[in-house]
């Protein structure tokens, strides 16, 4: 299992939005789980889009700025998970995020508190999607990033899109030395392939997400769903991006001697 963070830039290239697809199509074997933590300071998303405000302000990062301060995030952190499954089995859960951005300077000594439970969550069979948004990886949210198996920087193959990236890659290789594995994921939006990208930017591209506005406004913004949405070209493309990225973990957790799929026991309680 693994922590995934993934980041956005300028221009909102589609870090929520691939964060989502990637939560609903994790392939999971019996008795594992996925959690996607929306951890982008300047605030959530996927309570008023995804899930179009159903549960108010009742669950999320906030709640757990108190707990951290107390010493007990990591039983108050279960409590926070909405499952987003149909049949209630709990195997794909969202932390909200923030709210109001106003909120992230109460998370200040929390963000590594969450950085550290999150490399425990993943020993209990559990694999960690973490939304960085435009800003997360860096400043005092950065442990998130820096204790992550894999970073995927999210990108548009457009001229704006590319150049934003490639500061923020700088950036993140200048920070992260070889802690973590980099790959890109591609919105296909511009004139550049992925081999281009890929000889440019100097890091591998783990799926090139088309560009369907109207499939991707169901994952950003609760839009209804089209008749087969599960199979849409979105979908399929999120679906296929699992293998790549856990090539990257292994590469990773063999470079550090570490196994690449741990499968240590049952579910803490906590996590039940």
């Amino acid at each position: 299992m693994a922590v995934i963070a993934v980041a956005g830039g300028l221009g909102a290239p589609g870090a929520t939005t691939t964060a989502m697809a990637l939560l609903l199509t994790w392939p999971l074997a019996t008795g594992h789980r996925v959690v996607l933590a929306e951890c982008d300071p300047d605030g959530g998303a996927i309570l008023p889009g995804a899930l179009q405000g159903t549960l108010g302000n009742t669950h999320g990062l906030r709640n757990l700025a108190l707990a951290g301060r107390q010493n007990q995030l990591a039983e108050a952190f279960w409590r926070q998970l909405v499952d987003v499954t149909d049949a209630g089995s709990r195997d794909r859960l969202v932390l909200p995020g923030l709210y109001d951005p106003a909120h992230a300077s109460s998370m200040g000594p929390v963000w590594d508190q969450l950085a550290r439970l999150f490399a425990g969550v993943e020993e209990h069979r559990h694999d960690v999607l973490v939304d960085l948004g435009r800003r997360g990886a860096f400043g005092a949210s950065a442990p998130l990033v820096q204790r992550a198996d894999v970073v995927l920087m999210v990108a548009r193959n457009t001229l704006r899109g590319l150049q934003s990236a490639e500061v923020r890659l700088g950036a993140l290789r200048e920070q992260l030395g070889s802690a973590a594995e980099i790959g890109l994921v591609l919105v296909n939006q511009g004139p550049f392939s992925p081999e281009e990208v890929r000889k440019h930017l100097g890091a591998p591209v783990v799926v090139t997400m088309p560009w369907r506005p109207a499939e991707a406004d169901v994952l950003s913004d609760g839009a209804s769903q089209p008749r087969k949405f599960e199979a849409c070209e979105l979908m399929r493309a999120a679906r296929s991006a699992s293998s790549a990225v856990q090539d990257l973990v292994a590469v990773r957790r063999g470079r550090l001697g570490v196994p690449a799929g741990p499968d240590q026991g049952q579910v803490s309680a906590g996590a039940r």
